[in-house]
């Protein structure tokens, strides 16, 4: 994958019967919740050790009772015949605008199982299943409806407010052993050039030293409040374990996924219709007379698509749109599929040496994938 080692999605999954390579699934057990969250820890500027560990051991006792293990069986993978069974983690949200309390945890954990074979371990022992599941693959995010007496939803952050060097707690179940905290900071924001597979379009990352591996999927990752920042998703690694280099999906992409999903049943995103450059490297940013490889290179425009219409052309590099610095192809991505259907953008591009703008129509990317599905 482009300047990162390999990067692994973050399920534990073994086949019914027998373990799947180095991959762990073990029943989870649980702790036990407590009727009623402890006060949030009160925020302080300055921290010594002893005051650190305290803050951390308040966080945990305030988190653990939202955190969740999550088992889901799955049709058997191609050539197989024996059912998957996926393991993750996931926590208990309470989201504004949306009716009910919900599981958050990973598209990855649950896509092609059913309700019915997905089960849910709770804090304080109880198990449930979800009576509705929700799913973005595009996004890589998943909402489980569970119904049951004392669920204790974490409170959420907002993660545009994160800023590296943070102090964050990442909760899950590593190799299947629960209860499982580790703590570290946020090392990077809007981490984008991730390779996570075909159907994960939507990167947006935070990046945490927090030691996370196989199995921690959907748990949450804590801010020094004892608030949600994001959701543990995957992990840069050459051996497919911890390497200090981890993903979580921020929380307020996952607030505004869920919301749609419950909503609408789906995702609407926009789309300009161009194929990207992996990244734009610095020689050929040079090439093309530009002083830093800032912006995203159009490698193909595709026909009859916004962009075809707006005069877009290979080689083109979008520097801006509607004033907003593009920094990578993936920002571009990100930002496109967040604006609405029909909306206009000006577009600053860099072509032949010089800067131009053109203005495009935002179009539908659900109607674009149908259309080509039925071209095929």
């Amino acid at each position: 994958m482009n300047r990162f080692a390999k990067s692994v999605l973050l399920g534990a999954c073994a086949f019914a019967g027998g373990i799947a390579g180095t991959c762990l699934f073990n029943r989870t057990d649980a702790i036990n919740a407590q009727s009623s969250r402890p006060a949030p820890p009160a925020a302080t500027n300055s921290l010594s050790h002893a005051q650190l560990g305290e803050r951390f051991e308040a966080i945990i006792r305030q988190t653990a009772p939202s955190v969740v293990s999550v088992e889901a069986i799955k049709p058997p993978a191609p050539g197989k015949t024996k059912p998957t069974e996926e393991s993750g983690s996931g926590v208990i949200v309470r989201i504004d605008g949306v009716p009910g309390t919900l599981v958050v945890t990973n598209n990855h954990v649950v896509s092609g199982a059913k309700a019915d074979q997905i089960t849910v371990h709770l804090a304080d022992d109880k198990i449930a299943r979800p009576s509705r599941v929700w799913a973005d693959a595009e996004s890589d995010i998943a909402a489980l409806k569970i119904e049951a007496d004392g669920l204790i939803p974490a409170p959420l952050a907002d993660s545009d407010r994160c800023r590296e060097g943070n102090w964050v707690l990442a909760f899950g179940s590593p190799f299947g052993l629960n209860r499982t905290v580790t703590h570290g900071i946020i090392s990077a924001r809007d981490r984008g050039q991730v390779s996570l597979g075909s159907t994960i379009r939507i990167k947006d990352f935070l990046q945490t030293d927090a030691a996370i591996n196989p199995g921690s999927s959907g748990g949450p990752l804590v801010n020094i409040d004892g608030e949600v920042v994001g959701i543990n998703t995957a992990i840069a690694s050459h051996s497919g374990s911890n390497s200090g280099v981890a993903f979580a999906i921020p929380i307020n992409m996952v607030k505004r996924v869920v919301r749609q999903l419950v909503e609408k049943g789906s995702v609407a995103r926009g789309y300009l219709g161009v194929h990207l450059a992996q990244a734009l490297e610095a020689d050929k940013a040079l090439q093309l007379g530009l002083d830093r490889a800032q912006g995203a290179l159009v490698e193909a425009v595709y026909p009859d698509t916004p962009a075809a219409t707006a005069g877009l052309k290979p080689n083109d590099v979008v520097l801006h749109v509607d004033g907003v610095p593009i920094r990578n192809e993936n920002h571009l991505i990100n930002l496109i599929a967040a604006l609405p259907v029909g909306q206009k953008v000006k577009l600053n591009v860099w072509r032949d040496q010089r800067a131009t703008q053109v203005e495009a129509v935002v179009g539908d990317w659900r109607e674009a994938q149908t259309k080509l599905k039925v071209e095929k």
